[in-house]
């Protein structure tokens, strides 16, 4: 049993139970917790990527293009300007993008936005990237140019996909940004970003889709900056990591790892979607489970819980007993 508690003082103010699978070249070798079910949501992102590069037929493009391409990002004028650049390669307009628009949730620019009598866009939304790419396998290939039905051949094509690297056939539900998402076993999401480690430990692979998520799992790890975005959990695990690693937070509390000198996929998951609560269960299940991939940051912000004045008055911690299943 798992459970990530946030401690006020010396009291346990709030407790959420938490799993964690670890997968090695497609096998479940540790399960913490229950094998839940959980969304994929933005961890979906780099096979959602790399079925939109099949599409398009391999172009070249830049691990900075490949990192916008599978990232929640927050929309700071670096992300922006990548996005931008994205749309004009492939002669695109930004009205063709179907994930809608937000503000940057990078708070300073979203304010700069809003000094200049600006509006937010679709630019501004965390999934423009992954969208971008979408609609230019629909232009390349004459497909509706609405993309988001689960029926949409690009669709279907990622669900065949992630049914084949998952060993699993997930069911659709609506993401945040339109498209469809897949529900699954967390040791499925595990399995799935099992297939990234061993994709990026293989290197210029003969196997095309080998190639393809090797090729975005290292675009991860070396621009962590663009898959994510200053001050937030994705940029600061891979800054801390001691090993190559690609990482990818999705909502309602779930957390990836692809570790390729371990050829390990790491899945981790909040039970009760408290994204808080996450930093504590990265660092618990990465010292436990890929000992001497990553260190944690001394005093590190994201595990505080501070008051009004900024004052810190507790801290986020994992609370583990030795139950659960192990292989």
């Amino acid at each position: 049993m798992i459970e990530v508690i946030q401690r006020r003082g010396r009291c346990v103010e709030a407790a959420s139970g938490a799993s964690v699978a670890v997968v090695h070249r497609g096998e479940l070798v540790a399960l913490r917790g229950a094998d839940v079910e959980t969304t994929f949501r933005s961890a979906a992102k780099p096979f959602q990527l790399a079925v939109s590069l099949e599409a398009l037929g391999d172009p070249e493009l830049s691990a900075e293009d490949l990192a916008v391409g599978a990232a929640s990002h927050s929309a700071e004028p670096f992300h922006v300007a990548r996005v931008e650049a994205l749309l004009r390669r492939f002669d695109l307009d930004v009205e063709g993008l179907r994930c809608g628009s937000h503000a940057p949730t990078h708070t300073p620019s979203a304010e700069a936005i809003l000094r200049a009598g600006q509006s937010f866009t679709a630019l501004h939304n965390n999934c423009s990237g992954k969208h971008t790419l979408m609609l230019a396998a629909c232009a390349r290939n004459g497909w509706d140019s609405n993309y988001l039905p689960p029926e949409h051949p690009l669709q279907r094509r990622i669900h065949e996909s992630l049914a084949r690297w998952m060993a699993h056939d997930p069911y659709s539900v609506t993401d945040g940004c339109g498209v469809p998402t897949f529900c699954q076993p967390l040791s499925a999401a595990a399995r799935a970003w099992g297939v990234v480690a061993s994709a990026m430990a293989a290197g210029g692979a003969d196997d095309p889709w080998s190639d393809r998520l090797g090729r975005i799992g290292r675009a991860m790890a070396l621009r962590p900056d663009l898959t994510s975005g200053t001050g937030r959990l994705d940029l600061e695990v891979v800054r801390a990591s001691r090993e190559e690693m690609a990482v990818k937070v999705g909502a309602g509390g779930l957390f990836c790892v692809a570790l390729p000198e371990r050829e390990l996929g790491v899945a981790m998951k909040v039970h009760a979607g408290t994204m808080e609560a996450l930093p504590a269960l990265v660092a618990w299940a990465l010292e436990t489970f890929a000992p001497g991939a990553w260190e944690e940051p001394e005093a590190w912000s994201l595990r505080r819980v501070t008051n009004v004045a900024g004052l810190e008055v507790g801290e986020w911690a994992v609370r583990a007993t030795p139950r659960g299943r192990a292989r």
